[in-house]
């Protein structure tokens, strides 16, 4: 079975910088990315990375969030610099193969910044 396993969420002050993770076990995935879901608001899309090369991010994290992935392209991480309180949510680990057309969702991981 598929499984997407988060780390790294938690408590920063404002300016503050955390790293979220996403092991994918027991399948490699093409597009691998971080979406977020604040309290009474639609989950969005945060950054996502293909072929463990292209990047894609949202206008309000860029310059300010890095998407990467390990050499076998198994794990993708998010490193957040600079975080403001709007960034608060709960972030949540997504992965897609293009093959069988099949996306697959973390159980999400929270990330709360206070001014």
């Amino acid at each position: 079975q598929v499984q997407l396993v988060e780390s790294g969420g938690g408590l920063v002050q404002a300016g503050g910088s955390l790293r979220l993770s996403c092991e994918a076990r027991r399948s490699v995935f093409d597009r691998m990315g971080w979406y977020r879901q604040a309290p009474g608001k639609q989950r969005e899309l945060v950054a996502t990375i293909t072929d463990g090369v292209s990047a894609n991010y949202a206008d309000s994290v860029k310059g300010r969030f890095t998407i990467t992935t390990n050499t076998a392209k198994n794990t993708v991480y998010l490193q957040m610099n600079s975080l403001k309180p709007e960034d608060t949510a709960v972030y949540y680990c997504y992965a897609r193969r293009v093959y069988y057309s099949d996306d697959y969702w973390g159980q999400g991981t929270q990330v709360t910044v206070s001014s």
